[in-house]
């Protein structure tokens, strides 16, 4: 069975997700055979020049005449772009594999997310560090019980590009555009890895507080000399309460000058503890209970998650790997015709807590959920 595939987007994520399904027939000999079928933008000589580039067949400038005749749908443009293709392609009954955060503003995840309940078709949100072999091997640790009761939950998202005021004003910088600053960006990836890897044990996030900060107000129009105001956040903190008790620490920041890329979850129980750097992406450090200090365990053997796919033992992976690993398993899920997560429920129920930590930064107060 070939799956045709369209991708909108060809940027960024468009090239994260290209190269995967690249990918995929020289290193998952069992997924599905795919066709790159048609890449969708807006500008038609960037649109051809970027079809060569990844591989695909055919072009369109509108998404409304594709999304009916292919047999899965990438939603990879920008946020305020995520609703109306992708719930037009689950009418449709389209598969749609789509970027998170799942939509600017809860309104139109909770849309995207009736539509995908009311499709026959397979709705998944692209939350691609859920895929990385040590965060796989971490959840098992949990769910088997090895850190015993779950007491904290941190995690943090620093990166530095916009550290400079004089760097350029871009669509992430705008709440009609993009929602939401580090918040959405960055901090839906944290509260994503937060609910899968401890969520069967802490249970969901009860109650959340939050404080976001803007550090820069405008930003320079590059090309000319204008500005154009920034409207979201550049750095956000809150505090959660689990279902269970556990205590939840989150962060995240694009002006923490010297961090690259710094996603960091450190999970603390009763029993031991586990710490997990995006930078050191092969590592996950493990403190059992009879351990004086933490233990770096090298996520490279065979039998460590998707490591059987790739090198002998020892051999690192990379962050493009994780694209692949979660397009394999949501293209499998198409074929097989049965359930993928992280779901458009999943997306939206991130978008809950990102939610209440802006109604939190508002009002000053907890927000239940």
């Amino acid at each position: 069975m070939t799956l045709n595939v369209a991708v909108l987007g060809y940027r960024f994520m468009g090239k994260a997700h290209s190269n995967a399904l690249a990918r995929l027939p020289m290193f998952f000999p069992d997924a599905p055979d795919v066709h790159r079928h048609t890449l969708i933008g807006r500008n038609e000589e960037a649109l051809a020049s970027a079809a060569d580039e990844l591989g695909f067949e055919h072009t369109a400038t509108d998404w409304e005449s594709v999304v009916d005749e292919v047999d899965a749908f990438y939603n990879l443009g920008p946020n305020h772009i995520h609703a109306e293709p992708s719930i037009a392609a689950l009418k449709a009954d389209t598969p749609v594999f789509c970027e998170k955060p799942l939509a600017p503003t809860l309104d139109e995840a909770e849309k995207m997310r009736d539509a995908a309940a009311d499709s026959d078709a397979i709705a998944g949100c692209a939350f691609n560090y859920r895929f990385v072999p040590a965060i796989q091997y971490a959840k098992g640790l949990i769910d088997d019980g090895t850190l015993g009761e779950i007491r904290h939950v941190r995690g943090s998202y620093m990166q530095d590009w916009l550290t400079d005021a004089d760097a350029p004003w871009s669509w992430r910088n705008d709440a009609e555009l993009a929602g939401s600053g580090a918040l959405g960006d960055l901090g839906a990836h944290t509260i994503d890895l937060a609910r899968f890897v401890v969520g069967d044990v802490a249970g969901d996030i009860e109650r959340i507080s939050g404080n976001l900060q803007t550090f820069v107000a405008e930003r320079p129009v590059e090309g000319t000399d204008e500005t154009r105001p920034v409207t979201v956040d550049d750095a956000y903190s809150a505090q959660a309460t689990f279902e269970n008790g556990a205590m939840g620490t989150f962060e995240a920041s694009r002006v923490a000058d010297g961090h690259k890329n710094d996603h960091t979850i450190r999970i603390h129980g009763s029993e031991g503890s586990l710490r997990f750097s995006l930078e050191r992406l092969n590592e996950l450090e493990y403190k059992g209970a009879d351990h004086r200090g933490y233990e770096t365990i090298l996520m490279t053997d065979a039998d460590d998650p998707y490591l059987d796919h790739w090198w002998p033992p020892g051999h690192v992976l990379g962050w493009e790997h994780t694209f692949v690993h979660e397009n394999y398993e949501f293209l499998s899920a198409v074929r097989d015709g049965v359930a993928f997560s992280p779901s458009f429920e999943d997306g939206y129920a991130v978008q809950q807590i990102l939610d209440a930590i802006e109604r939190s930064d508002d009002s000053g107060e907890w927000v239940s959920l």
